[in-house]
């Protein structure tokens, strides 16, 4: 697994020599533009709309709007100071809390971590400290130029980094419009949705969860490059704006029961078919 950064965590004296892995990938499919005519692919190129001219990257600075069409022109060299004062390689744990009180809207990206050179014990005393007290570290580090935040925590025997949002990158429910400030629900409706909710609950098994329309899109791709048709799957019935909810929460739960039903039959025929054989 590439390294990507590496480094150590600190929390008081306690110094780990750590090195950082991306625990998650990208798979999306990247689809290219081409020029409908010839299907060469579209170049992109950096011009300026005053000068008319294409730019070169040596000729590009950096700024900050600050009001619309004004600028703030930052030096490369003021940039590469600030970096260099703040780029210590070190995961401050600043504080330990309780994993619930975290909300995942904080939540941005995974990191695994793995010790560095002569880190060993010094990480498994911090594995095993973080799962015996039932915590996670809030830390502070730098990662390509930013200072972030992030939630260090245990999964599955490997310390895990997760960058978290700060607060005021959080944007305010409350200015969420439309929001409904009453439940105006009956009793019975809340009781009949709760059962439903009791039908569809399962253990968290990720693996049964997978990317239907990627599957799909790959496999229209190789279709095509094999010169075959593409035929598509009869439609799911799209859900409708359904004004009684009583109607549909009681649909829901008889579509829930069906599979079960049928899977119960199955079951039972071939207990039959089992039975009639062994006679």
């Amino acid at each position: 697994m590439h390294t990507m950064w590496k480094g150590s965590i600190s929390f008081g004296l306690v110094n780990i020599p750590i090195k950082l892995h991306a625990a998650t990938e990208d798979k999306d499919i990247k689809l290219r533009q081409l020029h409908k005519e010839c299907h060469s692919p579209i170049k992109y190129e950096k011009k300026c709309p005053v000068c008319d001219v294409e730019v070169n990257q040596e000729e590009i600075v950096k700024a900050y709007e600050y009001v619309k069409g004004k600028f703030v022109v930052l030096e490369e060299e003021d940039l590469e100071k600030l970096k260099k004062e703040n780029e210590d390689k070190a995961v401050e744990i600043v504080d330990f809390v309780k994993m619930e009180q975290i909300d995942p809207i904080y939540f941005d990206r995974s990191y695994y971590m793995s010790p560095g050179d002569g880190g060993s014990k010094a990480y498994s005393l911090l594995r095993k400290a973080l799962v015996e007290s039932e915590k996670v570290g809030i830390a502070k580090l730098i990662i390509r130029s930013k200072e972030q935040m992030a939630v260090l925590r245990v999964f599955e025997n490997t310390l895990v980094m997760e960058t978290i949002h700060y607060p005021d990158e959080v944007r305010n429910a409350l200015d969420v419009p439309n929001i409904p400030s009453e439940d105006k629900v009956t009793k019975k409706e809340i009781d009949t949705a709760i059962l439903l909710i009791d039908q569809l609950t399962a253990n968290f098994e990720p693996e049964k969860y997978t990317d239907e329309y990627r599957s799909a899109l790959l496999e229209l791709i190789e279709l095509k490059r094999d010169g075959k048709e593409y035929v598509t799957s009869a439609k799911k019935e799209a859900a409708t704006n359904v004004t009684d909810l009583m109607a549909a929460l009681q649909a829901s739960i008889d579509q829930t029961k069906q599979p079960k039903q049928a899977a119960k039959k199955k079951r039972t025929s071939a207990k039959t078919k089992g039975k009639k054989e062994a006679l």
